[in-house]
């Protein structure tokens, strides 16, 4: 993986956390999400009309964009319900499992080729994923979210991290032919839509104004730092293999553990720590296979 598009993936991870850190910090987070996209696309849109340039109206990149937003929008939403049914030290880590997939659709379906020290560098990521919410370094601990698999929290999980590698695949094929800005826009838009369908169920009535009036700092603080998180990764995985950069963009969790220390006051047990000195020597590897 180039310096260039590593960079990008990292700038990417960072913001990913930070956002996530706002998200935290709200108080009805499926909202504040849906307020999330509100404020990154509107600055999209004002970027749009500064500029001059309109989105050229192509059905294939609109049903790509579709496609990947369904994706990313119904893995939030299994993942978000795996985390509320089940035990996050179960459910976090089954999510990640895209990252097994990604290299799979990678090489199948988009002719990538991966080093023998890149499929190190993946394998030593996915890893230290698994084991970033782990409570014990032990045999038993280590495999039971695996023998939970007949729980629905946990098959949730699984089929959010299958679900995702396919909207990973579709994100690089839109990259790979159409400019980053132009795919990015149609795609939180459709993201956006799909996720304000969502919010017009009875259960959401009231709530949208509510946070709103609650959070309206941190809503339009989490604009730039999403669209920031959106536009790099993609602007990194135009110019990287797929297969790398989804894994490479873990580095979040490394930089997620640190935000928590640092500004939240949380422990960073042993295994958290050596979790995460995992998925970055795994980075090294993908960087320098």
């Amino acid at each position: 993986m180039e310096n260039f598009a590593l960079l990008l993936i990292i700038i990417s991870a960072f913001m990913h956390a930070l956002w996530n850190l706002l998200v935290k910090q709200s108080r009805d987070k499926t909202v504040f999400i849906w307020w999330m996209f509100v404020s990154s696309w509107s600055l999209m849109v004002v970027t749009a009309l500064a500029t001059g340039w309109l989105p050229e109206l192509d059905i294939k990149m609109a049903l790509l964009c579709a496609a990947a937003a369904v994706c990313f929008v119904l893995y939030h939403w299994l993942g978000g319900y795996a985390y509320r049914a089940g035990d996050l030290s179960v459910t976090y880590p089954l999510a990640q499992t895209s990252m097994l997939y990604v290299p799979i659709w990678g090489v199948a379906l988009l002719g990538e080729q991966l080093s023998s020290a890149g499929c190190c560098g993946i394998f030593l990521i996915a890893m230290g994923a698994y084991a970033v919410q782990l409570r014990r370094f032990t045999l038993s601990d280590i495999l039971f979210p695996i023998t939970q698999v007949c729980s629905r929290s946990v098959q949730a999980a699984l089929l959010a991290g299958f679900i995702y590698s396919i909207g990973a695949v579709l994100d690089k094929t839109g990259v790979s032919y159409y400019p980053v800005f132009e795919f990015t826009f149609v795609l939180v838009f459709f993201m956006l839509l799909f996720m304000s369908i969502n919010l017009l169920r009875p259960c959401y009535r009231g709530r949208v104004m509510a946070e709103w009036r609650h959070n309206p700092g941190l809503v339009l603080c989490s604009g730039p730092v999403m669209l920031a998180s959106f536009l790099t990764f993609r602007f990194g995985l135009q110019l990287a293999p797929v297969s790398y950069a989804v894994p490479a963009r873990q580095v979040s969790l490394l930089i997620g553990v640190a935000i928590g220390v640092i500004f939240l006051g949380e422990t960073c047990g042993r295994i958290r720590f050596m979790a995460t000195s995992i998925i970055l020597l795994g980075v090294c590897f993908i960087r320098f296979g």
